[in-house]
């Protein structure tokens, strides 16, 4: 077991605590702030205990210039003070005197807000490079280093791996609840089925391969059911296939056809648009115009019927152009459907995440996992660098 923020003495200690910040903007504005409610229960406990609070996080992607602007944490800052209930110190700037006067500065309790860690990567990708001289200078600031962004542990980045290296460490409260969930898929209680959607097969190569033995069936919806139905030899008309994934889904169904369980019928149109006529059709008479954009109300039943037994269910991708109200249905219904079921229900991945959010069903399941490809990771058995580097127990 890794060390988590409880094992240390935090009174009066400058606490430095990776966040996962990055959150959807617009504008300037917070669409979503899921990630900073997240971090609270961590932040919090750290005031509670007499900490000065020191937190990084990164934030959207830092190529050029004009990323600065619109990857700028002081909206961060703001909504987190209102969360927080206290003023948070943000801190304009990743380095130097004004930084380092304002962390000396600092009282037991306060908090303060390093500005966007990618503002490194400007110059030579220093952060995402882990750039030695910078991790050891954030490290320099601080006197213990807590990791608590799940979504970036599967990154050896300057502001994880790099500050890790070179003081006391150990895991946040949201870091130690994300491996609880998925730890509890490594060893499952049966039946144990997993529902695979999205649009890319081979993004899920690794976890099909690491899971499809623990599991007792594969449900598969979205834009990766297409690639199965072509591998199976179903006209798939003018959906979205890929040409590369064929064969590994057809071995996968040769090996495991009593797993792996496809739709059996599809919401089809001939345009990507609101406006556009669709269908419901068997997955035998999919015309050659057509694009298969959701699943149908015969897989829906069908899907739930396999489902009803669970006792723990992994899904990662929507099973449909969920944005969309007409394509949405698959993905809603088989929420509601599991969201109804007396079992173990972890979702993993962004989209699936979002859809869950969308629907209302986020917060009526076991595990709505902050991780997007560190879940991926960590699903397919790979080391996540920045959960590495902690200190054991």
């Amino acid at each position: 077991m890794k060390k988590t923020i409880r094992d240390y003495e935090l009174r009066n200690k400058k606490v430095l605590i990776r966040c996962d910040f990055n959150v959807p903007m617009k504008d300037g504005k917070i669409i979503d702030d899921t990630r900073i409610e997240e971090s609270l229960k961590t932040i919090n406990y750290a005031i509670s205990e007499g900490a000065k609070v020191i937190l990084l996080s990164h934030l959207g992607r830092v190529k050029e210039e004009a990323d600065l602007k619109k990857n700028n944490l002081a909206p961060v800052a703001g909504r987190l003070s209102t969360l927080l209930g206290k003023e948070v110190i943000f801190v304009n700037t990743t380095r130097g005197p004004e930084l380092e006067k304002k962390i000396e500065a600092m009282r037991m309790g306060d908090v303060l807000l390093i500005q966007n860690t990618r503002y490194e990567d400007l110059d030579g990708k220093k952060e995402s490079s882990n750039d030695a001289e910078l991790g050891k200078y954030w490290a320099s600031l601080g006197d213990l280093f807590i990791n608590d962004a799940f979504g970036t542990a599967h990154r050896a980045h300057a502001s994880n791996v790099g500050i890790a290296t070179h003081l006391p460490n150990g895991i946040g409260f949201l870091m130690e609840k994300e491996l609880n969930a998925l730890n509890g898929l490594m060893d499952p209680v049966h039946p144990f089925m997993i529902l695979m959607g999205g649009a890319k097969v081979s993004d899920k190569v690794g976890v099909i391969n690491h899971l499809v033995e623990k599991a007792d069936a594969i449900l598969i919806g979205g834009g990766m059911a297409n690639t199965f139905l072509k591998a199976k030899g179903y006209s798939v008309g003018a959906s979205f296939i890929e040409e590369d994934s064929l064969e590994f889904a057809k071995t996968l169904l040769e090996k495991y056809k009593e797993k792996i369980l496809l739709p059996i019928d599809v919401n089809v149109t001939t345009e990507k648009t609101d406006t556009a006529v669709n269908r419901i059709t068997p997955v035998e008479t999919i015309n050659e115009n057509e694009m298969i954009l959701d699943i149908g109300p015969a897989s829906i039943a069908w899907f739930m019927e396999k489902l009803s037994s669970s006792k723990t269910i992994f899904w990662n991708g929507p099973f449909g152009v969920y944005e969309m109200p007409k394509y949405g249905v698959g993905t809603q219904k088989l929420l509601e459907g599991i969201c109804s079921l007396n079992a173990n229900t972890v979702l993993g991945g962004g989209d699936i995440v979002a859809a869950a959010a969308k629907f209302g069903y986020k917060e009526k399941v076991s595990h709505a996992s902050t991780g997007g490809g560190a879940t991926l990771e960590f699903l397919e058995g790979k080391e996540l660098p920045g959960l590495a580097v902690i200190e054991e127990e």
